[in-house]
């Protein structure tokens, strides 16, 4: 049956389980724990260089104080990483390209920064809503546009991580559906839209892995400006 190309985003269910939660937990059970030798094998020294390369590389310009958000931010960048990657793989599901699932993990990180903030330097949080030097007829317009973009920052979390998977797939999918209906009409036109179709599977792998550090990026600069 030819359906619709948003039909791939819908929460799937087999035997009234969804599929979602699933998916969720599956990322798990592909890393393997570190074993309690002297020496690990090569796919466990890979995973921990990488790990504390990115931990450091986030961490470096931020205050000793927040540096106990390391473990959940670091254990979210590989969640956010490795379900990008299992959702380019086929007849997968990709739960990040549902606005719930990521507002559900953008606003509660992004409200707990703003009341650390709010919490440890109540002056300085509540200083970010108005520049210094501004001219007294700007002051309300300008704390309101302030307290807008705080707002809206969760918001923008949420969308980009979605609309930047939800792009990709269906980018995939249609020049996938267009290469099958060239076959057998146009073979060199297929065999040029086959090599692109590959050159864009290329970009999505960077595009999953980019969204998902960019995604705990923002969040650690949330977090940086409230410590």
């Amino acid at each position: 049956l030819s359906m619709s190309f948003f039909d791939q985003f819908m929460s799937p269910t087999f035997l009234g389980i969804p599929l979602l939660a699933l998916a969720l937990t599956l990322p798990w059970l592909l890393f393997p724990q570190p074993s309690p030798r002297w020496l690990n094998n090569r796919y466990l020294t890979l995973q921990s260089w990488l790990i504390n390369r990115f931990t450091q590389q986030i961490f470096l310009p931020m205050s000793p104080g927040s540096h106990h958000w390391a473990l959940l931010l670091t254990s979210l960048m590989v969640f956010l990483f490795t379900i990008n990657m299992c959702g380019l793989l086929p007849y997968t599901f990709t739960p990040t390209t549902q606005l719930s699932l990521n507002m559900a993990l953008a606003v509660p990180l992004w409200l707990a920064t703003v009341i650390i903030g709010l919490r440890n330097q109540l002056t300085h949080a509540l200083g970010h809503l108005l520049p210094e030097g501004t001219p007294t007829p700007l002051i309300p317009i300008l704390i309101i546009i302030e307290t807008i973009s705080l707002f809206i920052r969760p918001l923008a979390l949420g969308v980009r991580l979605t609309a930047n998977l939800t792009a990709g797939h269906l980018l995939i999918q249609l020049i996938a559906t267009a290469a099958f209906t060239l076959m057998s009409l146009m073979p060199i036109v297929t065999v040029i839209t086959t090599i692109l179709l590959f050159l864009l599977t290329l970009l999505e792998v960077a595009v999953a892995m980019i969204q998902a550090y960019v995604f705990v990026l923002l969040l650690s600069l949330y977090l940086q400006e409230n410590t």
